[in-house]
């Protein structure tokens, strides 16, 4: 396929943020592309060249895209700087410059470029190591742009800055597969799409499959060791009397802990590689897990699951999650950090054993079969877990779980069907926290969408934020409100030097707003917060008209809670069907206290 069409269909992307009409784009060029070449093509629409699991990337910043852009083009960078203040966009900058050149009767256009060409180059340039590295990848990208028309070398440019503009998110590249390929029970396609995703999260691949064997080619789509899998989730109750409720087949109570939830892969060989919820890879963080976890297996191979956990190196106690957090993408000084904040590694699922998948074996066979598999030690062992009768015997597990330091219980079905569904959110576990004695039933992860300059103190900075949830029904990102109580200057200062670079000159596709930002920032960042209540609002646009016309929900003395959740992608967010679930909790606690059984009427 020419890479033309591939730039073409950026621009279009990037014109719209409509996500109806994105995905109509998307399922209207996907059966032209080749099988060969159409796992590229959506790994590159997401602004990546692999799956982001796979940690690979470009590597080439702004200082030495304006040198390519320079050797490609003859400009000089001191033009370059001037013209991209200008535009305020390197890839439009560079637009402007490769039109210029042909206008001028410069050299004449060679082949024109390959999608296939261009993906092989950009891996070049990915793959490039050691010294000289950086000028090699300099040169690779400039012989790549002097190839390019102008529309080409924008869309070139503008990926290799990962601002490519597009969002397309997992969820509009499914339903644009489904659309493409599903026909014609479109609906049915997008489930078994999902499906197959939540166990093989790499688009490319799916892509691939579908594209060639149709949907009867997701059926051959499994487990594999090294590929993470899109981690299960839990529901609310707001009672331990519901939570019970909601098993009658009885349930099993395990600590909630609060800290960094790790699916690690550990291989024959004893190699060890630890995921993020978000399937970054993160094991160079917890080198002590990776020496220590093999050992700790009486059978490999092995997929497992828990949660890393500070403790206190005297005590042996846990520690609060800002502690873990500390340890976070940490290039440097990983020695020193891990003799003061050590940590624990306790498991509470196994996946797969050997070749077995255990995915669609019951909850209480994979405990089992976990308990059979782990040799505790100092670093890693189970989490605390009791199969519960009863709500006293509920109630002094939970008291328990807090008293140790946990933030809560998760409780888990015995049920034959309490199958590990990868990817997917229900009632088969179910957390309980303490937040749930406050009037609103817990936190609120939230995303930024945006950001407001700060004033007084904080000038210069970014002082509040506007916060959205995600709708899982249409893939948009609705506003929540709008926060800047909780921070302090070092995470503000932290703050703006990660997101200014992002800024959007409007709002990301899927964002819904009434409210106007002083900076539209992409949907990316997750942040912890707490707040007062939920109430109705004219103003903000999450579940809007879903309780009341006109209305929709907002967090009223929202307050940042420290917590910055680098362990959440924007699509593991707070969802608005939540938000409304705790709403209803709220008035239902409101009303139970009032002795009525009316809706509070809540302020807008």
């Amino acid at each position: 396929m020419r890479f033309q069409e591939v730039a073409q269909v950026y621009e279009r992307i990037a014109s719209t943020t409509k996500r109806l009409e994105i995905r109509e784009i998307l399922s209207g060029i996907l059966p032209r592309v080749p099988s060969s070449e159409i796992d590229k093509l959506l790994y590159m629409l997401q602004g990546q060249l692999r799956p982001e699991y796979e940690g690979v990337e470009l590597g080439l910043g702004d200082s030495l895209l304006r040198r390519t852009i320079s050797l490609a083009t003859g400009a000089s960078e001191g033009d370059i700087r001037r013209a991209e203040h200008r535009t305020g966009d390197l890839g439009t900058t560079v637009f402007e410059l490769v039109s210029s050149r042909s206008t001028k009767g410069g050299p004449p256009s060679p082949d024109p470029l390959e999608l296939g060409e261009v993906y092989e180059t950009m891996m070049r340039i990915a793959t490039e190591r050691g010294v000289g590295s950086q000028e090699a990848k300099v040169g690779i990208f400039a012989d790549l742009l002097r190839k390019a028309d102008p529309l080409e070398a924008k869309h070139l440019v503008r990926f290799a800055l990962g601002k490519t503009r597009l969002g397309v998110r997992e969820m509009s590249v499914l339903d644009a597969l489904a659309a493409a390929f599903g026909v014609p029970d479109i609906k049915t396609a997008r489930v078994r799409l999902e499906e197959a995703y939540n166990v093989c999260p790499d688009l490319g691949e799916i892509g691939r499959i579908v594209r060639e064997d149709g949907l009867r080619g997701l059926d051959k789509v499994g487990i594999r060791l090294g590929r993470p899998i899109r981690p299960m989730l839990a529901e609310r109750e707001p009672t331990l009397e519901a939570v019970l409720a909601r098993m009658p087949q009885g349930a099993a109570f395990e600590y909630k802990y609060d800290g960094l939830r790790i699916q690690a892969h550990v291989h024959k060989t004893r190699d060890v590689r630890l995921f993020s919820r978000r399937l970054e890879e993160i094991g160079s963080q917890f080198p002590e897990i990776v020496q220590d976890l093999a050992a700790c297996l009486s059978h490999l191979p092995a997929i497992v699951e828990g949660e890393c956990v500070p403790v206190d190196p005297d005590t042996g106690e846990l520690r609060p999650f800002q502690e873990i957090s500390r340890r976070r993408g940490r290039k440097y000084d990983l020695e020193r950090f891990r003799q003061e904040v050590p940590v624990r590694y306790l498991l509470f699922d196994v996946l797969c054993i050997g070749e077995e998948s255990l995915l669609k074996v019951p909850y209480p066979e994979r405990r089992r079969r976990l308990e059979e598999l782990v040799r505790p030690d100092e670093r890693v062992d189970l989490a605390t877990r009791e199969v519960v009768g009863d709500l006293s015997g509920a109630e002094r597990f939970f008291q328990r779980s807090l008293a140790d330091g946990c933030e809560g219980i998760m409780a888990k079905s015995l049920a034959p069907e309490s199958i590990y569904r990868a990817g997917s959110r229900g009632f088969l576990w179910i957390k309980y926290k303490r937040e749930y004695t406050h009037e609103l039933a817990d936190t609120i992860d939230g995303v930024i969408v945006g950001a407001f300059w700060g004033r007084g103190r904080r000038g210069g900075r970014f002082g509040a934020f506007l916060v959205a949830l995600r709708d899982e029904e249409n893939d948009s990102f609705p506003t929540l409100c709008k926060v800047g109580s909780g921070f302090d200057d070092a995470t503000l200062e932290e703050l703006t030097k990660r997101l200014r670079p992002r800024a959007l000159p409007g709002p990301a596709p899927g964002v819904e707003s009434h409210l106007t930002p002083d900076v539209w920032l992409p949907p990316e960042v997750v942040l912890e917060l707490r707040g007062a209540e939920l109430s109705l609002s004219p103003v903000h646009r999450a579940g809007f008209g879903r309780l009341r016309e006109g209305y929709g929900l907002a967090l009223r003395f929202p307050r940042f809670t420290g917590r910055i959740r680098e362990d959440k992608n924007p699509e593991e967010a707070t969802t608005v069907t939540e938000a409304l679930e705790l709403y209803r909790m709220q008035v239902r606690k409101i009303s139970s206290r009032a002795g009525t059984d009316t809706e509070e009427t809540s302020a807008p």
